[in-house]
């Protein structure tokens, strides 16, 4: 079975690439200079735990490779999105930019932002830390490492660079391995990935196998396969509060009202 991450990095780097022939990292670095300060992500993650409430980053896309279509071009609006996510109580959103995999834009991290107040991640592939000027420039606040993409000398690197563009880092893992690399990175926030990316397979295990490994100090983020209130209650009996949603949410009529039924308290 074909790697399917590597096939995603493989087309990311030609993208890259070809991004920086068309604007500079000095071109958007310019740009960033005159936008105002990122929205604190942490922050917002640690003020709905802190009200004992679960923590969700509720997630734009298209489609992906596993799902498919999501929702139609002409149903789907980003900022009426990101609106009805901000009205229901997410803590922050992610919206997808890759563009051939998950058919997302740059526009539409833009367009989600002006839309509400909400703390925003890039969701795409980072290889390259040009792709964090990139998120800054568009207006995200975090942005997203997959531990399996790159060394974790290159993304202690780039978690510099990240912080000093005022992007907060999301460290995502899959495997034991992956989870060790990740927590040498300062970053609060560790992602486990019920999905494995190679070949696009979920097991809610995955987390449960590995949350117990991350320190109390850190916040572990479940992402993928959260798309019943029984999985959402075996990781809080399991003292996971913080979750990132996508497709369960994004394959209802309304989001929005969605994700207020998924994590009703009631």
């Amino acid at each position: 079975m074909a790697n399917i991450l590597e096939q995603i990095l493989a087309t990311k780097r030609v993208e890259v690439a070809a991004a920086k022939v068309r604007v500079s990292a000095e071109a958007l670095a310019e740009r960033i200079k005159d936008l105002p300060p990122t929205r604190d992500f942490v922050g917002a993650i640690r003020a709905q735990l802190s009200a004992k409430r679960p923590a969700v980053i509720a997630e734009i896309k298209r489609k992906s490779p596993s799902a498919g279509l999501f929702r139609a071009a002409d149903d789907f609006a980003p900022a009426r999105l990101a609106a009805q996510y901000a009205a229901n109580g997410a803590a922050c959103l992610s919206v997808l930019t890759d563009v051939e995999y998950f058919g997302g834009a740059a526009e539409d991290l833009a367009a989600a932002k002006v839309a509400c107040n909400l703390p925003i991640l890039r969701k795409d592939f980072v290889v390259d830390e040009y792709q964090l000027f990139e998120a800054r420039a568009m207006g995200a606040d975090a942005v997203l490492f997959i531990l399996d993409a790159l060394p974790i000398a290159e993304f202690l690197r780039l978690e510099a660079s990240a912080e000093s563009l005022g992007l907060a880092v999301l460290a995502e893992s899959h495997t034991a391995a992956q989870l060790t690399q990740a927590l040498r990175l300062k970053t609060p926030l560790i992602g486990i990935n019920n999905r494995d990316l190679t070949r696009f397979e979920t097991s809610l295990d995955t987390t449960l196998t590995l949350a117990p490994r991350v320190p109390s100090n850190r916040l572990v983020v479940t992402e993928s396969g959260i798309e019943s209130r029984q999985a959402i209650e075996l990781m809080k009996k399991n003292g996971i509060f913080t979750f990132l949603v996508g497709g369960a949410l994004m394959r209802q009529p309304d989001p929005g009202e969605a994700l207020a039924k998924l994590f009703s308290p009631d």
